[in-house]
């Protein structure tokens, strides 16, 4: 049976700021482990005014610390920004102060520009090229196999890694190192199939993982009509397209309209998310579906999340 869980960037909304965007995430977690969802994603993010989530792991702490029971970790931590130890200590804390709810995505990408990539001090030379001996590293410090440096804490602790893609690359080394495998389909949706039939392929089994599991992404936008849902789209749309044009902004209230659709997303009423859900599930045999949506009107956003899962139940039968 799939799961359903939520991806949330913290929108800065405009007019707002980042400590409204916070109260919101809260709130909204908190929403999310009273309607069922399994887990809770915050991801690394740089140079980017709508997107409070830079800080991931406190942010992490501070969400994990006002729930009581679902998981919440990182979707994703980009390793290209950090020391593999650095990393293995903050998550070691979080799983020594919140056991066995903390999970650790990561990603290749530096989920920021150049300029903050600078700034973030990455050697920009590799273009990513030490992100697999970094992944190995980062395991080592949690097995504790590196008897010279140890991550305190960290060392001996089951923290769950999971590899964040948006092609065939991290596909195949989640494949190869036995890890479950989260494919940005929400905003790749060309590379989907491809990815998740190589990482199927050539999976091969991991102490931590017995067999290939997959994750996608959807961005989810529910309302009582589907041209209610639509204007709600419209906000992530043109902080999207601000964006792509160089000119990123904080998340814009919705218009009317706006022609521009992506292929992994379920916008619509109950009944429409509900069709696109099981389109997506018999596309993909996805074991996870881990929803996004960036809503400008946070109480439409708790609804639109609602929905979402009253719908996936009915869908699970």
């Amino acid at each position: 049976m799939a799961r359903l869980s939520i991806l949330d960037l913290s929108p800065i909304i405009e007019g707002g700021d980042a400590a409204l965007a916070f109260r919101n995430t809260v709130d909204l977690a908190q929403h999310a482990e009273r309607l069922g969802y399994y887990r809770y994603w915050l991801a690394e993010h740089h140079n980017l005014p709508g997107i409070a989530s830079a800080a991931t792991s406190v942010v992490i702490g501070h969400v994990a610390g006002k729930t009581k029971t679902i998981r919440v970790g990182a979707g994703g931590i980009m390793l290209p920004n950090h020391a593999p130890l650095v990393i293995a200590e903050q998550f070691g804390t979080l799983e020594s102060l919140f056991p066995g709810r903390i999970d650790l995505g990561l990603g290749r990408a530096p989920g920021s520009d150049e300029r903050a990539a600078r700034a973030l001090r990455r050697n920009l030379g590799s273009s990513g090229d030490t992100f697999p001996q970094d992944v190995l590293e980062l395991q080592s410090y949690f097995a504790g196999t590196d008897t010279r440096v140890q991550a305190v804490p960290g060392a001996g602790l089951n923290i769950p890694l999971y590899l964040l893609g948006s092609s065939d690359f991290s596909a195949r080394l989640a494949a190869e190192l036995g890890l479950p495998f989260a494919f940005a389909s929400h905003f790749a949706p060309d590379y989907l199939e491809v990815a998740l039939h190589l990482y199927r392929r050539d999976f091969q089994p991991s102490t931590q993982l017995a067999k290939p599991y997959v994750v996608i992404g959807a961005g989810v936008f529910a309302a009582d009509t589907d041209a209610e849902a639509r204007r709600l789209f419209t906000s992530a749309q043109l902080q999207f397209l601000s964006l792509i044009r160089g000119r990123p902004g904080k998340l814009p209230s919705p218009v009317d309209s706006i022609d521009q659709r992506t292929r992994c997303s379920a916008v619509g009423s109950a009944e429409t998310v509900r069709r696109r859900f099981e389109q997506l599930l018999a596309q993909t045999h996805a074991d996870e579906i881990i929803a996004t949506g960036q809503i400008f009107n946070h109480a439409a956003r708790l609804r639109s999340f609602e929905i979402a899962m009253e719908v996936f139940r009915g869908v699970q039968g």
